[in-house]
């Protein structure tokens, strides 16, 4: 199969390229930036991912808030609608997406079938799948992975804190209680494969275990043999992230109800030994 990867240059990206080369799959990877020229180049592939979008891990003004939606919404469209002048096309087309459709909530646990949130995030990826069930009309085959935190040592958020945690100054964020739904990136490139290869709809991409941010500093810290007495207060953050500090202090639960129900395996779903094999 010849799979095209929109923003494949990324930390999933790389991984989604590895594990499918693995398998003799053929992987283009293109920029969305130009959407014509992506789509020119969708010509000749099977199959398509779209992992696009702008960092969310920055501080959010009005201007970064208009950048991340156009980029997860906008250039999607514009993609689809210049694929849509193309004569042959791929039957495939799987899209990211994220945890952060169902909102936030520290009681609730979301599964595929729950519904979505009134806040910013859960716009965009109201809008995110939204355009990417436009693929249908165009004859293909459409899957939204829900994202949850990506585990890596190479990008992501683990790599983001695994500085200060080998420092010795890593702690909770905020009072600690706010859900984390994670995922090994081992995983999740083989969500993405499995979803090329037969799934469809809205798929959650995380590990059937989540944890609070509590527990995810306390194991952190046990896996490098560091203390974890430090603590991130919330002000300190609103300071330093404006709007964007909501994607630290919040979180949800969610639960991958449709891989169990496709018999999809993980390799880790336990946090303890996805962080023993990362480390």
């Amino acid at each position: 199969m010849r799979v095209l990867l929109l923003g494949g240059s990324g930390f999933v990206g790389r991984h989604l390229a590895e594990a499918l080369r693995a398998r003799g799959d053929e992987v283009i990877v293109a920029s969305l930036r130009e959407p014509h020229l992506a789509a020119a180049t969708a010509a000749d592939c099977d199959a398509i991912v779209n992992l696009s979008g702008k960092p969310l891990g920055q501080r959010w003004n009005a201007a970064v808030k208009r950048r991340i939606e156009s980029s997860r919404v906008e250039l999607p469209r514009r993609f689809l609608e210049a694929l849509a002048q193309v004569n042959r096309r791929a039957t495939v087309y799987v899209t990211a997406s994220g945890v952060g459709y169902y909102g936030t909530s520290d009681t609730e646990t979301f599964t595929e079938e729950s519904p979505p949130g009134a806040d910013f995030l859960a716009r965009v990826c109201i809008g995110w799948e939204r355009e990417a069930v436009r693929a249908e009309g165009l004859g293909m085959r459409v899957a939204c992975i829900r994202t949850g935190v990506a585990l890596g040592t190479d990008g992501g958020a683990l790599a983001k804190l695994l500085p200060p945690f080998r420092a010795g100054i890593g702690g909770r964020v905020g009072t600690g209680s706010q859900w984390i739904s994670w995922i090994h990136i081992a995983d999740l490139a083989q969500i993405y494969v499995m979803a090329l290869d037969g799934a469809n709809g809205a798929i959650n991409a995380c590990a059937p275990n989540a944890v609070t941010n509590e527990t995810l500093t306390r194991e952190l810290g046990e896996a490098l043999h560091r203390p974890t007495r430090f603590a991130v207060p919330a002000l300190a953050l609103k300071a330093a992230l404006g709007e964007g500090a909501q994607l630290l202090l919040t979180g949800q639960r969610v639960v991958p109800r449709r891989l169990r129900d496709m018999g999809y395996r993980f390799v880790f779903s336990d946090l303890k030994a996805a962080l023993a094999n990362l480390l």
